[in-house]
């Protein structure tokens, strides 16, 4: 792209053709560039086996390309026409329950079945085969969403495919016996025939089963990628392969760390729950986490919503400004482009009442003049594009620890892995500062501080690696529900926190959850809530303890000096300004400040890259609040072409984006 992407799902099929130049005029108004064609349209291009009318889509292609628009063209495989499902009833998914889902909404098929990858690898080549040469052709969207509605299923060929997958993994049924610890409750087996998918028991299912078959879930759906993928590669080896992902604090069926190697560039769709306060702050952690994922690179907003989302309990629209704000804040946190779903907004079918760019109302709406508005902006902030993220703080997330520690049958029902880790990112982000998120895997030693949330599946490895970060000079704070099993789910054994006893000082031999509804109060005035554990000190000095509840004295929160580091301990659920004053507490010790200092509700990320040849900073600040604000910046701000001579007033509810008159050192060189 020659800047920053600006566009939407635009799905012409749904319209008359003679509404289709009325529909190219439009977005050039807009400053629409990039648009996504054809993600639901397989039933249209293929009208039964192998007869297939493109004549439409040739006709699309063309005028959107006559209208300076280009094109990431989907292979249209993420929901099957029913011709298909009607012919193939065997390629529809099966539920633990073992009830053969219908064909009548999207995604309606098995992630194994035959059936459904020959016509979809099909289809995707024929797509490639015609249109390889159009030149509105920018990208591929392979399917949709993958595992949004459908991520596990669990019929007799899925039940075939897992134990290929278990043979690979393990080798041999003695090596998944011992993974799994069959020995308990007369599990173990004998022959791979007995293995099946982890379908409804009379009680508690195995849990090295539950987190196999999680894995291969996410493996058997990234295989279907790669599936269509590789046939667009070999057909058009200069075009980049994408899917667009679902990154945020809700989501959690697919290991998209293991998916982002497959893709040619990370894009993913996030959504704004309208019902939620802190959306905005929700949104920063998908961006964050979304970059994350692709490395640090830049990555593709593929969908957002430019108002109200149809499928939440209540459809909340956006107020004037809102839209704007998280567009940008998405750009802050290392996107080169945002698009949303969709185009125009739909008159039938199941998600009429879903926003658009342009609405049922027509042009003469707020949502339209907003996105005219930004469209013509982010002309004026393309040079932004390509330019990396600063951060010198980093958040450990591992989905699969999460799969592990959300178990039935664990000490409390009240744990939720993406709660433990969004409540420490939003004090994070109400404390200004600019967060990365990393695999245990990664290599830690850029930055000042680490932060790792109930990583309770953990390997020797990863958690040795955590050790000597912290013993090379690093600070980490750890959390409850760490350290607690291998990568199997065996529990380590000798006291909690199991891998990370010895570096955090500490040994819990009890945990003590709490009941519903219960709090206990720390002695710093601080109050937890869902958790306590028995905790003793074995090196570490405490910070603040128990004053009521079962564990009075006990603590609650330890540090310990490490090497040349300093390890934290949080072992309760730390609530409310108690928590915001550890973490503020762990910021000071780590030496960590935010890009520029901000008054709450605003968030500034400072982005970095090149401006003719020359090592350049731009600092996009957004303001949530109702009243203006003033930051200590010097620059150019690029939305109104303004010189900033070191006060930069943002509007109440508003948006600059600076570039900084003196390029500031990385964060992360300073370390």
């Amino acid at each position: 792209m020659p800047g920053l992407a600006w566009g939407a799902d635009y799905n012409p099929e749904q319209w008359p053709e003679s509404e289709w130049a009325a529909d190219v005029e439009l977005m050039r108004r807009a400053g629409v560039n990039l648009v996504s064609v054809g993600i639901f349209s397989w039933a249209l291009l293929e009208t039964g086996r192998d007869i297939y009318e493109f004549g439409w889509l040739d006709r699309v292609l063309d005028q959107l390309h006559d209208g300076g628009i280009r094109v990431d063209l989907a292979t249209a495989t993420a929901a099957p026409p029913p011709w298909l499902t009607h012919a193939h009833p065997e390629m529809l998914p099966v539920t633990a329950e073992g009830v053969r889902l219908s064909h009548g909404s999207r995604q309606s098929y098995c992630p194994t079945s035959p059936i459904y990858r020959e016509r979809a690898v099909a289809l995707a080549g024929r797509l490639a085969e015609r249109y390889r040469a159009h030149p509105a052709l920018a990208s591929w969207h392979v399917g949709n969403e993958y595992g949004c509605h459908v991520a596990r299923c669990y019929c007799d060929r899925c039940a075939v495919a897992f134990r290929d997958w278990l043979r690979e993994r393990h080798g041999s049924v003695k090596a998944v016996n011992d993974a799994w610890g069959t020995e308990f409750w007369s599990q173990h087996y004998t022959d791979w025939a007995q293995i099946l998918p982890p379908r409804a028991t009379p009680t508690y299912g195995n849990p090295g089963q539950l987190l196999d078959f999680d894995r291969f879930s996410s493996d058997a759906l990234l295989d279907l990628y790669r599936a269509e993928r590789d046939v667009l590669r070999e057909l058009t080896p200069g075009v980049p392969v994408t899917t667009n992902f679902m990154i945020n604090s809700a989501f959690d069926k697919i290991d998209y760390w293991s998916w982002a190697r497959e893709v040619d560039f990370v894009s993913n769709d996030h959504y704004v729950q309208g019902e939620n306060s802190d959306g905005h702050i929700d949104l920063a952690f998908s961006a964050d986490l979304t970059r994350g994922v692709a490395g640090g690179k830049p990555w593709l907003l593929m969908e957002h919503s430019t108002s109200a989302v149809n499928w939440q309990p209540r459809n909340i629209a956006k107020r004037p400004g809102e839209g704007r704000r998280h567009s940008y804040s998405h750009v802050a946190r290392g996107a080169d482009g945002t698009l949303f779903f969709q185009w125009r907004q739909s008159r039938a079918g199941a998600e009429r009442y879903h926003s658009g760019m342009l609405p049922h109302a027509g042009v003469d709406t707020k949502v339209f003049r907003e996105v005219c508005q930004v469209g013509a902006e982010y002309q004026r902030a393309s040079e932004l594009l390509e330019s990396t993220v600063d951060a010198s703080v980093a958040i450990v997330f591992d989905p699969q620890a999460g799969w592990a520690a959300e178990q039935p049958a664990h000490p409390t029902e009240d744990f939720s892995y993406q709660d433990t880790v969004f409540a420490l990112y939003r004090e994070l982000w109400l404390a200004g500062v600019t967060v990365d998120f990393v695999h245990p895997s990664a290599d830690f030693a850029g930055y000042r501080l680490l932060l790792v949330p109930a990583l309770y599946a953990v390997t020797d490895a990863d958690a040795t690696r955590i050790a000597r970060y912290v013993e090379a000079g690093g600070h980490a704070l750890v959390t409850w529900f760490s350290g607690i099993t291998d990568e199997r789910g065996h529990v380590r054994l000798g006291g909690y926190p199991g891998a990370f006893r010895d570096l955090l000082g500490v040994s819990t031999e009890e945990f003590f959850p709490l009941r519903a509804g219960e709090t206990v109060a720390l002695d710093n005035g601080g109050s937890a809530e869902v958790w306590t554990e028995w905790l003793h000190l074995r090196g570490a000095e405490a910070v603040a303890g128990y004053t009521d509840g079962a564990l009075p004295g006990v603590p609650a929160i330890t540090r310990n000096r490490h090497g040349a580091g300093l390890a934290w301990y949080l072992a309760c659920g730390l609530t409310g300004d108690g928590l915001r004053g550890l973490v503020a507490d762990v910021l000071a010790a780590a030496d960590v400040a935010p890009p520029v200092p901000t008054p709450a509700g605003v968030e500034a990320v400072r982005r970095r890259g090149q401006l003719a040849g020359r090592p350049v900073s731009w600092l996009v600040a957004i303001n949530h609040t109702d009243a203006d604000v003033t930051l200590d910046v010097a620059g150019v701000e690029l939305l109104s072409g303004s010189e900033v001579s070191g006060a930069l007033t943002v509007p109440a509810g508003g948006v600059a984006v600076v570039r900084e008159r003196n390029s500031h050192q990385d964060t992360r060189e300073e370390v």
